[in-house]
């Protein structure tokens, strides 16, 4: 037999019996009622550690700051100090986080050589410039998506980034904290569909107009679809393909059906080409209210010797929770438990900030997925329907 089949077939099967399980169970089952009595969010729970590092949070117009600092908690790092310009968002993290330090200003923060890392969800246009302003400081920054909102401040980033040698990270939940994503990766890796010829990722969201703020409709604060939600998709797209060179083929952008916010997007998909494979990316804000989740989102992974299918927040099919795992090769089809995947970016983030290494993700990743999505925002042709 082959050795590389060989192989395939003992990871196959180690992950059959592990803990984490691999259930062959029948893609097509009883309808269940999956009306929305709920939303769904897979949960997460990390073990205790004890900390390494110190790190504060300048900026939290998002509620995915909550998430970054679990993460860098659950690596390592103790959270120590934050601050932001609105007095509201101010008065909140007091409630939320009464033990941590509420800093009277950015700079206090930023002169602060104890703190190591900085953390932002701030509104996205101005993530870049505060970023630049952290790697000047000494310190090193974690953003939430998009980490940057145009060509011109990439630049920027990647010249000061250069220049300082601090660690410039976005976090890419999609991928880095979706327990179904970090397991296809290991699959992918122990060869269990061949070599990987194409992405597509899905990435729909519900638009919940009433509780969005002013700054979610202005093109100029959001940077524009393709960047926000879609800069997930190239990072998986990179990933996955291991594409280390990529560009864009082809992208369209368009307000469809949302008059009332000119200056929104709630269409776009993208074509894209690496040195690794091909992609396609579809982002949205059509989440009906009837689903149980905020979207559907979904990626496919196609090998010369199967495919994986993940739906990474809910099965329509009826299985409840998220992070789904489907795996077809030529001896069938499989579901795989992805309930005891460790997902190690917090920690590889922590080790990187108290080792000067790239463990985490290379800085040529981080930069190039969200070159690719600036990219395809600006070249994208609008398109009207109707």
């Amino acid at each position: 037999m082959n050795p590389k089949n060989e192989n395939r077939r003992k990871f196959l099967l180690h992950s059959v019996q592990s803990a984490a399980g691999l259930m062959m169970v029948p893609l097509v089952g009883k309808a269940t009622d999956i009306s929305p009595k709920k939303i769904i969010t897979p949960e997460i729970i990390r073990p205790q550690v004890a900390p390494r590092i110190k790190f504060a949070v300048i900026g939290m117009n998002h509620g995915h700051i909550n998430g970054q600092i679990d993460v860098v908690e659950g690596g390592g790092g103790e959270f120590v100090a934050f601050f932001a310009k609105e007095k509201e968002l101010m008065d909140e993290f007091r409630k939320k986080h009464p033990k941590v330090k509420a800093a009277a200003s950015e700079q206090e923060i930023l002169n602060d050589k104890s703190i190591q890392l900085v953390l932002s969800a701030g509104i996205p246009q101005e993530r870049a410039p505060l970023g630049i302003r952290v790697m000047k400081s000494g310190k090193d920054f974690m953003s939430d998506k998009p980490g940057i909102t145009s060509l011109a401040q990439l630049a920027e980033v990647r010249k000061v980034q250069k220049a300082t040698k601090q660690i410039y990270s976005i976090m890419y939940g999609e991928r880095l904290e979706n327990k179904a994503t970090v397991k296809a990766g290991e699959l992918v890796k122990a060869g269990a569909i061949g070599k990987v010829i194409q992405t597509i990722g899905l990435g729909p969201h519900r638009m919940n107009p009433k509780s969005r703020p002013d700054w979610f409709f202005k093109m100029s604060d959001y940077g524009g679809i393709i960047t926000d939600i879609g800069s997930h998709q190239f990072d998986q797209f990179l990933f996955f393909t291991g594409s280390t060179e990529a560009d864009v083929v082809a992208s369209q952008i368009g307000n469809v059906n949302h008059p009332q916010y000119p200056d929104l997007q709630d269409f776009g998909d993208v074509m894209v080409r690496g040195n690794g494979g091909v992609g396609y990316v579809r982002v949205d804000w059509f989440t009906p209210d009837g689903l149980k989740s905020w979207g559907d989102g979904r990626l496919t992974i196609l090998g010369t010797e199967g495919f994986i299918e993940i739906r990474k927040n809910v099965d329509i099919g009826g299985r409840e929770g998220g992070n789904h795992l489907f795996l077809v090769d030529n001896e069938g089809t499989k579901t795989i438990d992805t309930s005891d995947v460790d997902l190690p970016y917090g920690r590889q983030l922590v080790d990187d900030v108290v080792n000067r290494t790239e463990t985490a993700m290379t800085q040529a990743h981080c930069f190039l997925a969200m070159e690719l999505a600036l990219k395809a925002q600006a070249r994208a042709e609008r398109i009207k329907l109707g």
